[in-house]
């Protein structure tokens, strides 16, 4: 199991000092630094600048919104940071969600698996360098009836193969990642209660042929879920400093009747606590809201507590079949969140996992 670290959104705080923070995790061998996009800072811009100050860490897309671009513009970007990275970027996509798609991309939010299944075939066929044409359901290259004219990549990245992540919830997403892309995005990820998640995107994988050997289907396949860490004696207290944002994705982020994380919730079995806390929520109740996510609910999904504790319970990721385990710091200032990327690096060392300890050079 390796260890990458999760930026988030630029935009939001001090900038600089997410540049500082990954530059601390590529000197101290982490293997990925994620962005992510949703109506800001956008992805492509913000892995450009990190990666022009960083040597060796890969840099992920956490997520490249489908809505946003068409997948030849996606894979134009993929390739460009490819090449300019020296074969670093991971292209992490996702669907986003309804009210992000109309809102503000003027996107229909309609048949996602479908449309997600198309855009990764366009982009994988243009990444290969082969001649673009396709004619799906919901995409059709070149235009039929006009001046358009099937194409070809000009750039040359210097990977055949640039990793592609999908972020999914649902079970039916889970077995196209598992299907069609080499790793998952997950959020809100338990280890206790991954086992059917984990079924379904090796069902995918199944379906792709993988595993037909005997071998197991999830061989090569990268599960790499974003989990907040607040290393803090307190532990109550470091949850506390989670309850906002996860008040806001189990209440808040999407409508009542498509909100993926409050289903993922309810199916981990927080049904009660689910509704109560999207009750508030869209009551505009924000407070109340995150004082109601249940303590239990942010333990099984965090990494909270002194560097002991959460020690403790890394196996767990590592037993539920997690690649790169993404380090979200959950802290105000910049040597807190550092103190988070080097404590996590520690105690990755001390329990045998793949984090190379830093060189003399970089100490």
């Amino acid at each position: 199991m390796e260890l990458g670290v999760n930026l988030g959104y630029f935009g939001m705080g001090v900038d600089s000092d997410n540049v500082a923070v990954a530059k601390e995790a590529d000197r101290l061998g982490y293997a990925v630094a994620w962005a992510a996009e949703a109506y800001g800072s956008d992805v492509p811009t913000v892995l450009a600048w990190i990666g022009a100050q960083t040597e060796r860490i890969g840099l992920g897309a956490a997520v490249m919104q489908i809505p946003g671009r068409t997948p030849a513009m996606t894979a134009m970007t993929a390739a460009t940071l490819d090449t300019l990275s020296g074969g670093r970027f991971r292209l992490g996509l996702g669907v986003s969600g309804p009210q992000v798609s109309e809102g503000w991309h003027g996107v229909r939010f309609d048949a996602p698996l479908g449309r997600t299944r198309e855009y990764v075939d366009i982009v994988r066929m243009a990444l290969r360098r082969e001649t673009v044409s396709y004619q799906g359901k919901h995409f059709t290259l070149p235009l039929p009836d006009g001046p358009g004219k099937a194409l070809k990549l000009t750039v040359h990245p210097p990977r055949p193969h640039i990793p592609l992540y999908l972020a999914a919830v649902g079970p039916k997403n889970l077995e196209l990642a598992g299907e069609v892309a080499d790793g998952w995005h997950a959020i809100f990820f338990s280890p206790e209660h991954s086992g059917d998640l984990v079924e379904s995107v090796r069902t995918g994988r199944r379906r792709a042929g993988h595993g037909a050997d005997g071998t197991d289907p999830l061989a090569g396949f990268d599960i790499a879920p974003s989990v907040p860490v607040v290393v803090a004696d307190d532990v109550e207290a470091a949850a506390d400093a989670i309850r906002p944002y996860a008040a806001l994705y189990v209440g808040g982020m999407g409508s009542r009747e498509q909100n993926f994380y409050n289903r993922l919730a309810c199916r981990m079995g927080f049904e009660e606590a689910a509704a109560k806390v999207q009750d508030l929520y869209l009551a505009k109740q924000h407070r109340d809201a995150a004082a109601a996510v249940p303590f239990e609910f942010i333990d099984a999904t965090t990494l909270i507590g002194p560097p002991e504790r959460i020690r403790d319970r890394l196996q767990r990721y590592a037993d539920a079949g997690v690649g790169t385990l993404s380090v979200a710091p959950f802290a105000g200032a910049l040597e807190d969140r550092l103190r988070v990327v080097r404590t996590m690096a520690e105690l990755m060392r001390d329990t045998g996992s793949a984090v190379p300890a830093p060189t003399k050079a970089d100490q």
